[in-house]
């Protein structure tokens, strides 16, 4: 058994080393063409974009929101703004409709007459999407989460894409942290870092798998021709990513279009978040099955998706070995408690380099920690254009370490019971 489970350690940690030089080989390969804009951006034509902002509970942030809307530099007659309230129990319908009632603008009487608002009862996250999506007139659209900001130059290189490109179906922003404040977000910091240089590199690769909530641009075709989005394990943004790479949609990602969002702020709130994260990649992908290791769908189908089996396999796997060896040191301790008591004879020196683990296998580790480190500062690099160590790579190692492994475990666990995670 002992010999078996080391097989599959090597393999699986072979085949996690294997996909980070991928990526590195990836970068490589397209790094001249990794561009971080410094200033104004503008584009020959300005096409009329609708961003949908659903919300929920959200009466402390929503106001935030729509501001970093109306201060995009884009033509303010090119942008309109779906505010959808869900069925809150908060203030949030009072702030929103703050919008509809006439505003004090540079002196004169004005209003916003490119916002609309909605409300509804409680539904779910796409289903307030989809109210939006029943309204919206204008060839290109998006969402933006209601604890969420854009960058005034967000929308416009994320639209400077669809004018390179006509084949281009969607476009994902990068999604950076929004004040860091403890180390549980500091670690979700480096985390986000990691984010955007594979989303990226996912991006060269053509298969993406999310089309993040906070500012993915879309045209309007995706929708009319693959349907609305769907409840989808509330994976939603998942969900609709898987159902337009089987359908062979070309999705980017513009690197240097920044996004600031919320984050949880402490160890149960962040794991009940990536709970429901996890759980939704687990299930879309049993939803989409038929479409694995298939070569007609490209990197998407023979990559991603195998890949982030793997890393959930891998970790889990490690965990579990990692457990057993310490419950196993631990009852030898008792076994040679109960035969001799403590002993304190030893006079063994552990930190002598004697003692060191040089196997193979600890050097394999190893290198795969580097690797993790250095995409995260590459990551940082596209976001702030400049090389940098920092403090919260060390929170993130430690952090998802630690704790990650048991969302992990629990999304399966819930997955062979069918217990739906809540969404907060």
């Amino acid at each position: 058994m002992t010999s078996i489970s080391s097989v599959v350690f090597y393999i699986l940690t072979f085949l996690s080393v294997y996909v980070q030089v991928f990526f590195l080989i990836t970068f490589l390969e397209n790094r001249k063409k990794i561009i971080t804009r410094n200033g104004t951006t503008k584009l020959t034509k300005y096409p009329k974009v609708t961003i949908i902002v659903p919300s929920w509970n959200e009466e402390k942030t929503i106001y935030k929101t729509v501001r970093s809307l109306l201060d995009l530099n884009y033509p303010k007659d090119k942008v309109e703004i779906f505010l959808v309230d869900d069925g809150s129990t908060d203030n949030t319908w009072e702030v929103i409709s703050r919008f509809s009632k006439p505003a004090r603008l540079n002196g004169r009487s004005g209003g916003y007459p490119n916002i609309k608002i909605f409300h509804k009862e409680n539904g779910g996250k796409y289903t307030a999407l989809n109210l939006g999506l029943e309204h919206v007139q204008t060839d290109f659209l998006g969402c933006l989460d209601a604890d969420s900001t854009a960058d005034s130059e967000s929308l416009v290189r994320l639209m400077s894409y669809f004018e390179k490109d006509s084949s281009i179906m969607a476009v994902a922003p990068s999604l950076i942290v929004n004040n860091s404040k403890n180390i549980i977000q500091g670690a979700q910091k480096a985390e986000y870092d990691l984010g955007v240089f594979v989303k990226k590199m996912l991006g060269f690769l053509g298969a993406i798998h999310v089309t993040p909530g906070p500012l993915t641009i879309f045209r309007k075709k995706v929708f009319d021709d693959l349907g609305p989005y769907r409840h989808a394990h509330n994976t939603e943004d998942m969900e609709i990513a898987y159902r337009m790479q089987k359908n062979h949609y070309k999705i980017e990602q513009c690197n240097d279009a920044y996004v600031y969002t919320s984050t949880p702020s402490s160890i149960r709130k962040l794991f009940r978040q990536r709970l429901r994260w996890i759980y939704g990649f687990i299930n879309n992908t049993i939803d989409y099955r038929s479409i694995l290791f298939r070569k007609k769908y490209g990197n998407f189908s023979i990559f991603t998706i195998p890949s982030s089996i793997i890393s959930v396999f891998a970790v889990s796997f490690l965990f579990g070995k990692m457990a057993y060896s310490f419950g196993n040191f631990i009852f030898s301790k008792i076994l040679e408690f109960q035969a001799i008591g403590f002993s304190f004879s030893s006079k063994i020196n552990y930190l002598d380099p004697f003692f060191i683990n040089t196997q193979t296998l600890s050097f394999i580790i190893i290198v795969l920690f580097s690797f993790i480190i250095f995409s995260i500062i590459l990551g940082k690099k596209m976001v702030e254009g400049k090389w940098k160590f920092s403090v919260y790579i060390i929170y993130f190692l430690f952090v998802f370490s630690i704790i990650g492994p048991f969302w992990l475990l629990k999304a399966m666990y819930n997955t062979i019971l069918s217990r739906k995670p809540a969404w907060r």
